[in-house]
């Protein structure tokens, strides 16, 4: 097997996911086989519990998996399903010697790296021919040692041909006088070539394309081949990257590494330079509100806003995101801080559609139960996921059921209603690892619904879950008598997946997370739903069956985003476009 490293220098936050990404689809679409690792260098084993305002969105792998966001990325670049291998091995004692970080940690390390990548991730057997690793955080950091030293060694252990470093830098421009500065890579390239590694190719983060004497430079104190130096510069969308890469001739640069240019062919990536350059003509706008808890960081919800991009650009919508802090929605932000208040409603009754994330806790809880009621009430498009969807049921139960006091038992132990309920083989002690995870199948109960016609009319559909609670079973039929219906329940019938409302233009809750499925020209089918609904296509969706023109993914077995219109270039990762109210947007 063939290893491409992807290592970040002295300024993180430079989009190594992004190039790793771009890396692996790009060697894919020259017929080669790809999978992809990502080490961080953490010690925390299990990403779940880690806070999405500190490093984003947990996202959820087919196996159970809670990992770093950028496995979403792989996994939508190169459409795979990717595997977690979180659980530490003990494979017996060390023979009475003393347990060091060399050689002992640094072997395993290298152990773990070759036997994850002779795992196959594209339902074929047998391993792949390239394995994309990215090293997260900093060169010099010293929690990334072990794994620099580990991967130093493993290099000299596989050999020449057989291994490939991309490193990705900085090469800031000062505003002042238009200079791009080549001292942030220089120290980083100095720092990694202390530590055993030599960069084959360097991959330069700059908001524009590298000068001539730029690339002398760095090649010159680098010592890497001028042909081998790639800009990575500002562009209108994230699925340009790829683009980069194959316009500057990256992909034969490695497979020159990797001897591997008699074997793979040139990159087809036909379709894929299409539907970017489509993505940039799009005009006629969609507005979703998004109401969540966890605004203040957009990669809170990076799957989610995938996802609407996604579904937008098949329905030939450009993407508005308003953001709206679910606690501003809330009575008592009218009294204490009657502006916000205001704005979040503004925002949410000037929307096209409501979606409602998943989240934990308490907080914004009562926001989301209120822009559920409104959409409801208002006949406006809502999408619930996780979360959304509980709060839309407890929602229903206290207005049309009249159950005031209905509620959730994570947020009201005491309830005398309790719509949503623990789930019995659940932990309430311990946090990671706990919840119903992975991939699991919802049967549809109710044949002509919104939710089966979007997923093309099949019995069922398999979708990756991540929740402790769920719709109280014994409930259930009183809601459904008042005009809830749930229209998808898990293999035994107790466990509700999908509700709807039949009467509604286009009112869907579900338990599951389809964002983790949409893939670029193949959408979540709940997603496009809610866009279709948003911008008057869904009767025709409907009618002209969601296969056409693009296929569905969900069930089936640094850019220039802009703020109120204006553009803004990101330093720490790209956002495909999507255009934001500004409201918590970092930059």
């Amino acid at each position: 097997m063939k290893y491409v490293l992807v290592t970040g220098g002295v300024v993180s936050g430079l989009g190594k996911g992004v190039t790793a990404s771009s890396i692996g689809l790009i060697l894919k679409a020259c017929g080669l086989r790809v999978t992809s690792i990502k080490i961080d260098p953490y010690l925390n084993t299990d990403a779940g519990t880690m806070s999405p305002f500190e490093h984003g969105e947990v996202f959820v792998l087919d196996d159970g998996g809670e990992v770093d966001l950028d496995l979403g990325n792989y996994e939508r670049f190169l459409d795979i399903k990717d595997i977690s291998v979180i659980d530490k091995e003990r494979r017996g004692d060390y023979l009475g010697k003393t347990v060091q970080v060399v050689p002992h940690i640094t072997d395993a390390i290298q152990e773990w790296i070759e036997r994850v990548a002779a795992i196959p991730v594209d339902g074929i057997e047998g391993p792949a021919d390239v394995c994309v690793i990215e090293l997260g955080g900093t060169i010099g950091d010293i929690e990334s040692m072990p794994f620099i030293e580990a991967l130093g060694q493993f290099s000299y252990r596989v050999g020449a041909g057989n291994f490939c470093l991309v490193h990705v830098s900085l090469v800031p421009v000062l505003n002042v006088v238009g200079e791009q500065k080549t001292k942030p890579t220089q120290h980083s390239v100095r720092g990694l070539r202390s530590q055993g590694l030599m960069p084959n190719i360097l991959a330069c983060r700059s908001t524009k394309e590298l000068e001539e004497q730029v690339k002398d430079k760095l090649s010159q104190f680098c010592h890497v081949p001028f042909e081998n130096i790639i800009t990575l510069y500002d562009v209108s969308n994230i699925w340009h990257v790829p683009l980069l890469l194959k316009d500057q001739k990256a992909h034969e640069a490695i497979l020159k590494v990797l001897d591997l240019k008699g074997v793979a062919c040139e990159p087809a990536l036909g379709e894929w330079t299409a539907r970017a350059k489509f993505c940039d003509k799009l005009h006629e706008p969609v507005r979703i509100a998004m109401v969540g808890k966890y605004t203040g960081l957009s990669d809170s919800y990076l799957s989610v806003l995938k996802a609407l991009l996604h579904a937008s650009v098949a329905c030939r919508r450009k993407l508005y995101i308003d953001w709206v802090p679910a606690s501003d929605l809330e009575i008592a932000t009218a009294q204490e801080n009657p502006d916000a208040y205001r704005s979040a409603w503004s925002l949410l009754k000037g929307a096209d559609g409501v979606l409602v994330p998943g989240g934990f806790g308490d907080r914004g809880v009562e926001g989301k139960i209120l822009a559920a009621k409104y959409a409801r009430e208002n006949r406006k498009p809502y999408l619930g996921i996780c979360l959304g969807m509980q709060t839309a049921v407890i929602e229903f139960a206290r207005s049309v059921l009249g159950m005031q006091d209905a509620n959730s038992t994570e947020f009201n132990a005491h309830t005398r209603n309790p719509c949503v309920i623990f789930m019995p083989e659940g932990s309430k002690t311990h946090m990671g690892g706990t919840m119903r995870l992975g991939s699991r199948r919802t049967y549809f109960q109710v044949k002509d619904c919104k939710s089966a016609k979007l997923y093309g009319n099949r019995s069922f559909v398999d979708e990756r879950h991540r929740h402790r609670y769920e719709v109280n079973p014994e409930m259930v039929s009183l809601l459904e008598d008042a005009g809830l219906c749930f229209t998808g329940k898990d293999e035994t019938g107790r466990r509700m997946e999908i509700v709807e409302l039949s009467h509604h233009p286009y009112f869907i809750g579900v338990q599951f997370h389809p964002e983790f499925k949409s893939r670029p020209g193949k959408p979540s089918a709940v997603f496009l739903g809610l866009i279709a609904a948003a911008s008057g296509q869904l009767d025709a969706w409907l009618k002209k069956g969601t296969a056409k023109p693009c296929a569905l993914s969900n069930g089936i077995p640094a850019i220039k985003p802009h703020l109120n219109g204006t553009p803004t270039k990101l330093v720490n990762g790209p956002l495909d476009g999507i255009y934001y109210n500004g409201n918590g947007l970092h930059v």
